[in-house]
């Protein structure tokens, strides 16, 4: 019941968050972004769990990152760099999660499409990216491992648990594509609506996988 209680009130923040956005006031922003992800912590933390409590720690070390980049991503024009490292920290936390006694996966049909995507997003990036290159490449590289193992440790363990960290982790992928897009290539109204809504499915999924 406590779980439920802490998603009803995840879905309400983000629902605020996002409204906050749109119409203001700021306040509110910074008050329900970081809000949501310590709830999605909260959710990680006591629920009962199917997979090892190595498991478990990693994920919640990556949504405490995860954390640390929302608030520094409050501040965008001062804080990007500092945000983008602490997402990348959480990326490879979920790394080594994914595949802690299991092994790096290996399978072509898994990596090849997500590689694929992971090119044609940096060739379109590219740009716009200026001294910034370097650093979205490196975390582009990251997510799409990350991604890559979520699908890996499901391939390997199919539980219904594993399917929802392999699911989160693509929605990772389209909500980071989406923050990217809209800062280095082309603005759009509803960019913060769709990046706060698939990065609140991913967080919450991958919660859920422990």
């Amino acid at each position: 019941m406590f779980i439920i209680i802490l998603l009803i009130l995840t879905l309400i923040s983000t629902a605020i968050h996002i409204r906050a956005e749109y119409a203001g006031p700021r306040i509110l922003v910074y008050i329900f972004k970081p809000l949501m992800t310590i709830l999605i912590i909260l959710i990680a933390v006591i629920q009962p769990g199917s997979q090892p409590d190595i498991y478990r720690y990693a994920i919640i070390t990556g949504l405490v990152f995860s954390l640390a980049g929302d608030i520094f991503l409050m501040f965008p024009d001062t804080r990007f760099l500092s945000g983008l490292v602490s997402f990348l920290i959480a990326h490879l936390a979920y790394i080594f999660a994914f595949t802690w006694g299991i092994g790096f996966g290996l399978t072509l049909y898994i990596a090849l499409p997500l590689v694929v995507v992971g090119g044609q997003m940096f060739r379109y990036l590219s740009p716009g990216l200026g001294k910034m290159k370097l650093p979205v490449l490196v975390y582009l590289a990251a997510i799409i491992v990350m991604a890559w193992q979520g699908w890996e440790h499901w391939e390997i363990n199919v539980q219904w648990y594993t399917m929802l960290a392999a699911i989160g982790a693509l929605f990772f992928v389209v909500s980071d594509s989406l923050i990217a897009i809209n800062r280095f290539r082309f603005q759009f109204k509803s960019a913060r609506a769709w990046v706060l809504v698939t990065y609140m499915i991913a967080q919450l999924l991958i919660a859920f996988s422990v």
